[in-house]
């Protein structure tokens, strides 16, 4: 990333406030960068749901979304929420980058397929009780925030009784290996019960400036049913044949072997 300060790499406890701090900013010097880089992987209106290029348009987690009211949680530039659109549903961004907000915009005026956004955090929602009937999060947020309980509290919040939460993480199995996307990256270095978080820390400063948080799937299993969800899917994508692109630790010498991204979907119980 080479918009990042020099950092140190430690691995440590961090709170809600810190992470929010540090990852802000951290995707505010990322998001052009970012954009370049995978914009056109991503597509304008496009629909992935990770670096194996796995789309919504295979997966069909979210259901129908046309006549929808859905919120995406993490939106970046809002390619997935214009893609929903495109199909007829009522899509609206939420992200915690003033800057992707802002190439968010870009991509609006660029199509003409506008989504309409607001500068959040998962774990504060600005939307009212039973506003969506669609939530969810392609690679955006979720392992970004300390207080996870708070944020799946809030998507239970604004869904209607009944309606969908669909998610996409970095697969719990990854956080045992190096974040390589060579040989080097296919021996287990750590334990997968360590949940401690992976921070970067400016070296200047001192100051955190970037944090990663780790669950097992046990632990998204049992948060989402305490919260009043009921899993229907969980899907491991396969790293297809002659995909042969590298983003970050995600590659085809490693995505052959073991997975990279988990795709959650789950329904909110009518009665909570």
């Amino acid at each position: 990333m080479e918009n990042h300060p020099p950092v140190r790499v430690e691995r440590r406890p961090v709170s809600e406030e810190e992470s929010r701090r540090a990852n802000g900013p951290d995707w505010d010097r990322y998001a052009d960068e970012y954009q370049s880089t995978h914009g056109e992987f991503l597509g304008d209106a496009g629909f992935v749901w990770g670096p194996e290029g796995f789309t919504e348009a295979e997966a069909g987690i979210l259901g129908d979304v046309a006549d929808r009211d859905v919120l995406e949680v993490g939106s970046g530039a809002g390619q997935c929420s214009r893609w929903v659109r495109g199909r007829g549903g009522r899509a609206y961004g939420l992200d915690l980058s003033f800057r992707q907000l802002q190439h968010s915009r870009r991509i609006d005026g660029e199509t003409g397929l506008s989504v309409p956004s607001v500068l959040g955090t998962a774990t504060a929602l600005p939307f009212a009780d039973d506003s969506f009937d669609v939530v969810f999060s392609s690679f955006g947020a979720l392992q970004f925030v300390s207080d996870l309980e708070s944020a799946v509290a809030e998507t239970a919040r604004v869904l209607r009784p009944g309606g969908r939460y669909a998610f996409s993480i970095t697969h719990p199995t990854r956080w045992m290996f190096p974040d390589d996307p060579g040989e080097e990256g296919l021996t287990a270095s750590q334990s997968y019960w360590d949940r401690t978080p992976y921070v970067e820390v400016d070296d200047a400063t001192g100051v955190v400036a970037y944090v990663e948080h780790h669950r097992t799937l046990g632990d998204w299993v049992s948060l989402l049913a305490r919260s009043g969800f009921v899993i229907t899917e969980l899907l491991e994508p396969e790293w297809p044949d002659g995909h042969e692109r590298v983003w970050g630790g995600w590659s085809g010498v490693r995505g052959r072997l073991t997975p990279g991204t988990a795709i959650f979907g789950a329904d909110l119980r009518v009665t909570r």
